[in-house]
């Protein structure tokens, strides 16, 4: 194998492994961001259950006004 030859193969190598090290920090990201909207996800639904709580003790009481 040429020097040449092998040196591109380097170059390669170096390549893909600094583009793995992008996408594990990216998926890394990812994966934070994805918890967090989750949170945010449930913190809605108790609170709009909350609500639909309230509003299902208001309708008894006009319906029977």
């Amino acid at each position: 194998m040429s020097i040449e030859l092998f040196n591109r193969l380097e170059q390669k190598v170096a390549s893909a492994v600094e583009a793995l090290e992008l996408l594990k920090m990216e998926a890394e990201e990812l994966r934070e961001e994805n918890s967090r909207l989750k949170q945010e996800r449930e913190e809605w639904e108790r609170r709009l259950t909350a609500v639909l709580g309230k509003l299902d003790e208001v309708e008894p009481g006009s319906s029977n006004g």
